[in-house]
């Protein structure tokens, strides 16, 4: 390892001009140049026990990558991510890593800790502007299995059952493969090439996709296993059914679930000039929730136009579950947090348009079942938002569609699909993970169940035999 770099900092992340990025859907980080990753390399100090492995859940050899980025091997440094994981130029981009890998660097605790996940970028947009396309297409083992949905955990399930051998066929109900990456990320955070680059590259693994099959009407699970001949079936059907908050109005006009506004700006590029798709253009917008979806739905209204963008969440700052990064960036491109808020009523005028939102000032009282302080209203405290669209970012349940039409699936109240650690659903050769079954989440969590879904499936198939 190159001598090491003790700067207590990371290298910064260049980025757009706040004012300049929050008119355009251009990517805001710019990522770092080979001089900063190389610096930014040599402050890894290659722990002997290697504690960020231990925050991956799809175990990327972190400190090989890192000392090959500090050597300029950046090729080599390609292949070690590629080793294990399906989707790196997506994961150096929407991982919260201060979660998980940063979270456990020894060079955290006096300072920050190593940028896993800017390196991480840097080497997969390296390799995908000068590297050559790693085609690791192997032999067929004769199996064939089916993976329901092509997100996060779909597309890694197939990748790692491509490299086994397997004859893999991932069904997507929409017309693009990517799930959540392409429907749900807005561009400024996940350009969609980028997406396409590596779906394309499994496509090179041998994995066929099929788009426009709606599993559950075009055909069931049982019809997949007993008439097209797949000895497994991997759901990773996300999580797309939004929640609502059931207070009045709701139903007006200019109130949207967010994933359907982040899908009409993303999957249909209502962005762009000329767009024909449909989207409704407030000027004054109240996003209510504090996740990264909430974020990235107020980030969009202001760049599709709107004059002011209100984030409205309930409790205070220090319990926001967005990424700190996508808090920040909100708050330079002007997004105005109204914290500890909360909607009790949409108002409408006589023809259902929305015309402000009705909110109570909170306050935090003893934590409840998720730790976290329970918002308790305070008295006398109603007060008018002057809005016309209010965007409702409360989370997301399982789509019922598979466990309508299938018999004998286990599934929790809101639809979750009961799975145990090895992703083994109630159904004979049926695995599932990520929103799925753990209900919203996070890209990462949903690749490792995707990842360990695959050792199962393969362990399943070999003890068949």
């Amino acid at each position: 390892m190159p001598k090491v770099n003790m700067s207590p900092v990371k290298n910064p992340m260049p980025t757009q001009d706040p004012l300049v990025r929050n008119k355009n859907f251009q990517e805001v980080a710019l990522g770092y140049t080979r001089e900063a990753a190389i610096d930014e390399a040599k402050r890894c100090l290659d722990c002997k026990n290697k504690p960020c492995m231990a925050g991956c859940p799809v175990n990327v050899r972190i400190p090989e990558f890192i000392t090959c980025v500090a050597e300029g091997k950046f090729e080599e440094a390609y292949k070690i991510i590629n080793s294990t994981s399906s989707l790196p130029a997506v994961c150096g981009r929407v991982c919260p890593q201060e979660r998980q890998c940063e979270g456990k660097c020894t060079r955290g605790i006096k300072g920050e800790p190593v940028a896993i996940g800017r390196l991480e970028r840097f080497v997969a947009d390296y390799h995908n502007a000068f590297g050559e396309q790693i085609i690791t297409k192997v032999p067929s083992n004769g199996h064939k299995i089916a993976v329901i949905g092509s997100g996060p955990a779909g597309l890694t399930c197939a990748g790692d059952l491509a490299r086994l051998g397997y004859e893999v066929t991932v069904f997507e109900a929409l017309h693009t493969a990517g799930g959540v990456l392409v429907y749900g990320i807005p561009e400024f955070r996940l350009p969609k090439n980028i997406v396409e680059r590596e779906v394309e590259g499994l496509r090179n693994m041998g994995v066929k996709i099929v788009t426009n099959a709606v599993v559950g009407r075009l055909f069931s699970i049982e019809e997949l296993k007993s008439e097209y001949g797949f000895e497994a079936v991997f759901l990773g059907t996300g999580a797309g059914l939004p929640r609502f908050m059931g207070i009045p109005g709701e139903s007006a006009k200019g109130v949207f679930a967010a994933n359907e506004y982040l899908t009409r700006c993303n999957l249909m590029k209502a962005y762009e000039d000329g767009s024909a798709t449909p989207i409704f253009r407030g000027k004054k917008i109240a996003v209510v929730g504090g996740g990264n979806v909430a974020m990235d739905a107020a980030r969009s209204a202001k760049r599709m136009g709107a004059e002011v963008v209100y984030i409205i969440y309930r409790r205070s700052e220090a319990e926001l579950p967005a990424r700190k990064e996508e808090i920040e960036h909100a708050k330079e491109e002007e997004i105005v947090f109204r914290l500890l808020t909360n909607p009790v009523e949409i108002l409408t005028d006589g023809e259902d348009n929305v015309t402000g939102l009705k909110c109570v000032e909170m306050t935090l009282g003893e934590p409840d079942a998720s730790g976290r302080r329970r918002p308790v209203e305070k008295k006398g405290s109603e007060h008018l938002i002057d809005v016309d669209c209010v965007i409702l970012a409360l989370g997301t349940s399982p789509n019922p569609l598979i466990k309508s039409t299938t018999k004998g699936l286990d599934t929790k109240p809101h639809g979750e699909i009961i799975a145990d650690e090895n992703g083994k659903t109630s159904l004979e050769g049926v695995f599932a993970g990520g929103d799925a079954v753990t209900g919203a989440a996070t890209v990462i969590l949903a690749m490792g169940a995707g990842k360990t879904a695959a050792k199962a499936i393969d362990d399943y198939i070999r003890n068949k035999q």
